[in-house]
């Protein structure tokens, strides 16, 4: 049975008016029972919403008879239109308004009433006409027919939205929801809307949709014609040809002869390897029978352009004035000789011989000793240009070696890529964070730098991309890295290692006054002011202030202390003269973020003073040893790693093996507890260099002899008392220095390492030498007059030869 709309309730009946606000619509017919947004930005059109809110939420939707026309009049818009419930409303940042509305019922303007921000109408509601069941139904069957086919066609339609129009039985919803599916013309759409006759309505409505349908099969039919009489060169062809009707009208046309008539003469004049010629041509040769615009062409060019803009055989003058490079070197760095003295000799073997292989050196640090830095500075004093590239987390091996052509997208490796950049073939090559580099599925670049960084290898490096042999022997190529042990075995062994220590306080001090603060001055502005740093001022930053091998948190303070008085400069205009003084520092600097490692002010039974190495250079490290009633335990803390701990228990074994020697109760270990703890527990420690410390500790807790506290020790112990060699020597008496021990105890295997002490420090500090415990205790011990750590007319363990052969030291 065929149903008849019902009438809203709070809409007008026939012949009763109404008044409510209007809104003109553009481009878009809304239809009963449709819900559409739309964004209004016209002030009539946005307080005409404004009102509509304010009452109860209905407004008249009439669309305008051209859509561009800006500003309406009530003869601009068709007198039929559709009664709607704004259901949502949105301001936009840009002053628009989106409105979400939903038809509810034909209306007829019966009059515009006057009204100053928007339009404003009185309207009667239009009733539909009906019709016979008969010719309902078959014209709702018909028109139902006709969606399922549209909706066959147009994989937009929903299954669910075919389904609900299936279903339903009012007429005049049928024909408004149907029609609001499709993209009629707006005049269409308006006829539709203005049909108050059931019968012309559907009739309308299912002309429209054959309408429709004969046009989508018709657009189907020409795009499939066109796709299957389209071949690959025909479309290459007429693409090409848009293309260049494109450039012709933009003023840009090229004719692609002339493009590779300017190429050939770049071959010509490029002068390449000998392989590189032969490859250049022939690909060359490929390029001029392809077509221009081609994706393999695109190919075959970039190929070639990247082949003839490597600098093959193009060099830049070297220098070899070894005065000027030292002075060069001098001038930007402090200190740092080893490095200095290396590039110099090869500055003097490259003046006597004329063609060397250039050195590949790796320079080892902490942070901010300066080691890319003094890269750049050996590019200036050898006159090359300079070129870096960061290894850090770097994890492909193409980054090195780069891709093949047969990927898309391809490029060669950054080696390459850092050349034709730099345009030289005989630069700096400063590979940085050498030592951070990863592996993972797709390779491991470490083992690609195996290549570059050989020089019997080099000569012939073969980048995937070029897939031809370049020369990298004129290169001088210069690694960095924090750590060694992170460098793989192999590549190491192509490099030649030097290291770069910790500044020590003085040198901080020199290049703070020589180098940081003058710069820092000159970029905050305070060139010209007389700004003064003192000694102590600048002592107290590096010490109390920054805890760092290098000086690039040195810098980040003189610079933070620049910036506060360039502030005090611009705030009081007259200011010319400022002395930065000890307390001046804790004015712009705050209270300082690091104590002092001092010695202890009283000689203590059980504490020892240690030497530790980190890579901020060196540490004190205190070791103290209480002894509790108990079974014989022995109890280590302060988050010690296991070769740490290990050290302690070879301590007590020694003790224990010379217990009555030291004049110890035999037996302590039977009612004695031990407790050894390093403080500052947070931090992680590990080594064997505190041996003879824990066991100095040991003896004086056990003896009741109190330990100098002027006295700073490191060393490895073995069970035999032995004191074996440990590694960073130097760091670790700059420490004791900077702490005020007055003598430092080390293992006299280490004694070749004093020549790296600078004689400022060692002047100042009483260095001891020794080869076993027994010769450590009388050094360390406060005893009184007379008497001795060991018994009377005891002899000191040695050992014989054949057991010092079976003793091997390892150094640490």
């Amino acid at each position: 049975m065929v149903t008849l709309p019902k009438v809203f309730q709070n809409d007008p009946q026939p012949g009763k008016p109404r008044m409510l606000p209007l809104l003109p619509l553009r481009d878009i017919v809304v239809f009963p029972h449709m819900v559409a947004p739309l964004f209004v930005g016209r002030d009539k059109s946005v307080n005409a919403l404004a009102e509509a809110m304010n009452q109860d939420k209905s407004v008249f939707l009439a669309t305008q008879k051209k859509p561009n026309i800006d500003n309406p009049t009530e003869r601009d818009l068709n007198t039929i239109g559709t009664v709607g419930t704004v259901l949502q409303l949105l301001r936009l940042p840009d002053g628009t308004v989106k409105a979400l509305v939903e038809g509810r019922s034909r209306a007829k303007i019966l009059r515009f009433v006057t009204n100053e921000g928007f339009f404003k109408v009185e309207y009667e509601a239009v009733p539909d006409m009906g019709l016979s069941d008969f010719e309902g139904e078959a014209l709702r069957r018909a028109i139902v027919q006709s969606f399922e086919e549209y909706a066959k066609l147009n994989k937009n339609i929903s299954k669910e939205l075919l389904q609900n129009v299936s279903t339903l039985a009012n007429l005049s919803q049928l024909a408004d929801t149907v029609a609001a599916q499709f993209a009629f013309k707006l005049e269409d759409k308006q006829k539709l809307l203005e049909a108050a006759d059931l019968e012309q309505r559907l009739t309308l409505l299912l002309r429209f949709i054959r309408t429709e349908i004969d046009i989508f099969k018709m657009d189907q039919r020409i795009k499939g014609r066109i796709k299957e009489q389209m071949e690959k060169v025909q479309k290459n062809f007429y693409l090409n040809e848009q293309m260049r009707a494109i450039k012709k009208e933009m003023g840009a046309e090229e004719d692609p002869s002339e493009e590779l008539a300017e190429l050939e003469k770049r071959i010509k004049r490029k002068r390449v390897s000998k392989e590189a010629s032969a490859k250049v041509r022939q690909e060359f040769k490929k390029l001029k029978m392809m077509t221009p615009m081609s994706a393999e062409a695109t190919v075959v060019r970039g190929y070639i352009e990247w082949l003839i803009g490597l600098p093959w055989y193009e060099k830049t003058k070297l220098k070899h004035d070894i005065q000027e490079a030292e002075k060069i070197l001098d001038e930007d760095h402090y200190g740092l000789e080893k490095p200095k003295e290396r590039i110099l000799e090869y500055l003097a073997v490259q003046s006597l011989v004329k063609k060397i292989k250039g050195p590949i050196l790796c320079f080892v640090g902490p942070p901010g000793v300066g080691k890319t830095s003094l890269a750049k500075s050996i590019a200036r004093a050898t006159g090359r240009k300079f070129v870096r590239l960061s290894l850090g987390g770097v994890r492909d091996e193409a980054e090195i070696r780069g891709h093949r052509r047969t990927y898309i997208g391809a490029m060669p490796g950054k080696i390459i890529q850092s050349l034709k950049k730099v345009g030289v073939n005989n630069p700096v090559f400063c590979l940085d964070e050498v030592d951070k580099m990863s592996m993972d599925f797709r390779g491991d670049p470490s083992a690609a730098l195996l290549e570059v960084l050989d020089p019997e290898q080099n000569f012939a490096f073969n980048d995937h991309y070029l897939d031809v042999d370049y020369d990298l022997t004129d290169i001088l190529f210069i690694t960095t890295a924090n750590t060694l042990p992170d460098i793989p075995m192999p590549l190491q062994d192509r490099m030649e290692i030097i290291r770069l220590p910790g500044y020590t306080e003085y040198e901080k001090l020199n290049i703070a006054r020589g180098f940081l603060i003058p710069k820092q001055i000159a970029a905050n502005g305070l060139e010209g002011r007389k700004i003064y740093f003192s000694k102590q001022a600048v002592s107290m930053i590096i010490n109390r202030y920054t805890r760092e091998a290098g000086v690039r948190n040195l810098e980040r303070e003189i610079a933070s202390i620049c910036r506060k008085i360039a502030r005090e400069v611009m705030k009081h205009k007259k200011k010319e003269t400022t002395h930065v003084t000890v307390n001046a520092v804790q004015k712009y600097l705050g209270p300082p973020r690091f104590r002092e490692n001092q010695i202890e002010p009283e000689d203590h039974i059980g504490m020892v003073t240690g030497l530790a190495w980190t890579q901020v250079g060196g540490e004190l490290l205190w070791v103290e040893t209480l002894t509790m009633p108990g079974k014989g335990e022995l109890t280590v803390t302060g988050k010690l790693g296991d070769v740490m701990k290990e050290s302690a228990q070879a301590a007590v074994s020694y003790v224990r093996s010379r217990a009555e020697c030291l004049m110890i109760d035999p037996k302590f270990y039977k009612n004695l507890d031990l407790h050894i703890h390093i403080p500052e527990g947070a931090i992680p420690k590990d080594g064997p260099s505190a041996g003879i410390a824990m066991c100095t500790s040991i003896v004086s807790t056990l003896t009741r002899r109190p330990v100098r506290k002027d006295v700073a020790m490191t060393g490895e112990i073995t069970l035999r008392g032995r004191i074996l060699p440990i590694g960073g020597l130097k760091e670790k008496i700059l420490a004791a220095h900077r702490g005020g021990i007055k003598k430092v105890i080390i293992p006299k295997e280490n004694e070749k390492d004093l020549r790296d002490i600078p004689k400022s420090i060692s002047k100042q500090i009483e260095i001891v030498l020794v080869e076993h415990m027994d010769e450590v205790l009388p050094q360390a011990m406060i005893m009184g007059p007379g008497e001795s750590c060991f018994k009377e007319n005891d002899i000191s363990f040695q050992m014989t030869p054949e057991e010092k052969k079976e003793e091997r030291p390892s150094l640490i």
